[in-house]
């Protein structure tokens, strides 16, 4: 429990009605989660407006509500707050509910539109394995030291998030881990929360469906690293051609890492193959378990914030070379006896999606074909649908288009907007399978022995949402038993 009036500090309140010197018991943005003595927190969310259940919150019991906008008739004892923004409320007020938990340990915000997982994972491994408690907050799952806790989105809402974190400090993790995507930047589940370092990954076209012009996107990632304080790091991607940018107004201390110049952190592939990466990362040559280019660089991006976080060079390279990367993040399975090699990955972009096929390309050693299965998301970007396709097809001898998580859309409507466009010498050589189980089935029957099966898209993810409902569905499993069947 917390004084109303200790919840309320920091937050650009605009009036009160009543008492704050009162004991509040919980505190929910979500009205039906709202019990006696808890505070309410009304947002307009992107799919309904939490002030069309104020009435509701107050039936409930609640003692004190959070809103912007209306007038509240006959609300009884209940104490009133209006603010400028409740979604900003909403996370200043969390985090001082839970007693500040991001004051109790380093927390590390990764964001970008490709690596934040691979790079946030890497990070929560490598500070485990140098002996520190740790927490991780990413899509794959949220983990505190040992204890895996279910994720849902990728950075959870502002109430959620703070609990996460204060069970995070109760345990006495020292860093934490987080990846901070667009979405929960623009929404300010964040809000409040104080971080020790920012890293950014990369850019490109992503979410247009959520921020509708890439200019908003880009001012969405930046908006990041304005916000850090001085006693912070910012890390940045100089290779990316926004990576400067990203950095240009923030009052953090700035560093970059690259590949192709110099950089505070400087690094050279020396070998690229499917045992892992043999790098030079300022000056010393090390051998990484992960594979491919764009794992160099979140290999880079990892040793730069624990470099940042004045952990040692030499420990650091010797902790990185022996950790693996991200479920579901060009994950190699192979099949038994006749070699075909399969990668899942959950590249759903078309510069992920590039990123994955330009790294199999490197890795080829022969005349084994590739053969790439990849669909597109339902409800999301589409303009990415055909550059999706086009990505597919260009780098493989093979595609075969088919569904992803449809959501509610229409699955054939996905695939005609992947495949309309495609020049004919693309559609020669690819096939539309609507099933994605026999999509990967099919897959592994045109395979022949060396050659390399993709599964791109959904990675890590268990399930295939079909008009909102979710299947258990699982592309690594069903690879392995299409290699058990062949």
């Amino acid at each position: 429990m917390q004084k109303l009036h200790n919840i309320l500090k920091g937050i650009a309140l605009q009036s009160v009605s009543g008492e704050a010197d009162i004991e509040i018991k919980g505190i929910s943005i979500d009205s039906r989660k709202i019990e006696e003595g808890w505070l309410f927190v009304a947002i307009k969310g992107t799919q309904t407006d939490g002030h069309r259940f104020i009435d509701k919150a107050i039936e409930q019991g609640a003692a004190a509500i959070i809103f912007e906008e209306g007038e509240i008739e006959n609300p009884g004892n209940v104490i009133l707050i209006r603010v400028k923004d409740s979604a900003s409320a909403a996370g200043i007020a969390a985090h001082n509910f839970y007693d500040q938990p991001s004051h109790k340990f380093l927390l590390v915000g990764v964001t970008g539109t490709n690596g934040k997982t691979t790079i946030a994972t890497l990070l929560f491994k490598l500070f485990r394995k140098l002996g520190y408690s740790c927490g991780l907050v990413s899509t794959v799952q949220n983990q505190i030291n040992d204890e895996i806790v279910p994720a849902s989105h990728t950075t959870p809402d502002a109430v959620n998030l703070n609990a996460l974190l204060a069970g995070m400090a109760d345990a006495g993790c020292s860093h934490v881990f987080m990846e901070s995507s667009s979405h929960a930047i623009h929404q300010k589940r964040m809000e409040g929360l104080r971080f020790a370092g920012g890293i950014f990954s990369n850019i490109t076209h992503d979410h247009l469906d959520y921020h509708k012009t890439f200019d908003e996107y880009i001012r969405v990632k930046k908006s990041f690293f304005d916000d850090l304080p001085d006693t912070a790091f910012s890390l940045s991607n100089l290779d990316d051609k926004r990576g400067t940018i990203m950095l240009q107004n923030t009052n953090a201390r700035r560093l970059y890492y690259s590949l192709l110049t110099m950089a505070d952190f400087k690094g050279k592939i020396l070998e690229n193959g499917l045992t892992g990466l043999v790098m030079d990362v300022n000056g010393q040559e090390v051998h990484f378990r992960l594979i491919g280019a764009f794992n160099a660089y979140n290999l880079l991006a990892v040793y730069g914030a624990a470099i940042a976080l004045d952990e040692d060079k030499e420990e650091v390279l010797s902790a990185l070379s022996s950790i693996t990367g991200a479920e579901g993040r060009f994950d190699v399975s192979q099949s038994p006896g006749e070699g075909i090699i399969g990668i899942v990955d959950y590249a759903h972009t078309p510069d992920a999606l590039l990123n994955v096929l330009t790294t199999i390309k490197q890795l080829r050693k022969g005349d084994e074909s590739v053969i790439t299965v990849v669909g597109c998301g339902g409800d999301r970007d589409k303009t990415k649908r055909p550059l999706m396709a086009e990505a597919a097809c260009e780098y493989s001898h093979k595609c075969i288009f088919t569904s992803d998580n449809p959501r509610t859309e229409d699955p054939e409507a996905i695939l005609n907007d992947m495949v309309n466009g495609l020049k004919s010498e693309y559609k020669r050589r690819s096939l539309v399978i609507r099933d994605r189980r026999e999509a990967i089935k099919t897959a592994v029957m045109l395979a022949r022995p060396g050659d390399i099966v993709l599964i791109a898209g959904k990675g890590h993810e268990k399930y295939q949402e079909i008009n909102g409902v979710k299947h258990h569905f699982d592309d690594k499993e069903e690879l392995n038993e299409c290699f058990k069947e062949r």
